[in-house]
């Protein structure tokens, strides 16, 4: 069994990790490990979820690649209100693909560590359950479901769902299903409509899955 970890930004996250990523790389042959990430130590706790400063992200992720040298570390971040001093974050390219990969090179580079691959979340976690929007039958009514997949048809992909304050991923949900339960339905939703349709929706994550898989070999 290869061990593969992943630093992500908080609970559902480290859901999604567990409840799904883990089922189906056990069946490669690796074991994937959530860590969240810490946003602050002190003598007697650790305050884990959230980013507020890239400079602490970068600490503890060198941290981490250093921990586990001979081992594959990747990560599970919103591209979404990333901090502004993380390295070119403000690059700008047209082709979304294109950017998304010269800031995680950048990120690459600043760790400077071999075994860290940096993985963005386009634009944010929630874009990826747009990849199936009959799964939210499961959580909300027929109309709710219609307008889930008005948005999804709006775009190219489920990762191009823009990242304004007000129209992300999330807060479109969060729009449209009041009480909408982070954790607890993003893991219901993405269980429903499984990896393999996420994968086909979403190039990105897919390129970050088949990586993950490629790796070492």
């Amino acid at each position: 069994m290869k061990n593969v970890y992943i630093y992500c930004e908080g609970q559902t996250e480290e859901s999604f990790i567990n409840e799904i990523l883990y089922p189906y790389f056990l069946n490669c042959g690796i074991v994937v490990r959530p860590i969240i990430c810490i946003t602050k130590r002190t003598v007697n706790m650790k305050y884990k979820g959230g980013v507020s400063n890239y400079a602490k992200i970068k600490k503890e992720l060198s941290r981490i690649c250093k921990q586990h040298s001979n081992e594959y570390v990747t990560t599970m971040f919103d591209y979404y209100a990333m901090p502004d001093n993380t390295p070119d974050i403000n690059y700008d390219d047209p082709d979304i693909y294109k950017r998304i990969k010269h800031i995680e090179y950048a990120i690459d580079t600043d760790i400077n560590q071999q075994n860290c691959n940096f993985h963005f979340m386009l634009h944010e976690f929630e874009g990826i359950l747009f990849s199936s929007p009959k799964s939210f039958a499961l959580i909300a009514d027929t109309n709710v479901v219609e307008s889930i997949q008005k948005i999804r048809d709006s775009y190219p992909t489920p990762e191009h769902i823009n990242n304004s304050p007000e129209t992300a991923p999330s807060k479109r949900i969060q729009s449209l299903i009041s009480n909408y339960a982070k954790i607890k339905d993003g893991t219901l939703l993405s269980k429903d409509m499984g990896i393999d349709i996420i994968m086909d929706q979403c190039p990105h994550f897919r390129e970050w899955i088949q990586g993950i898989i490629s790796w070492n070999k």
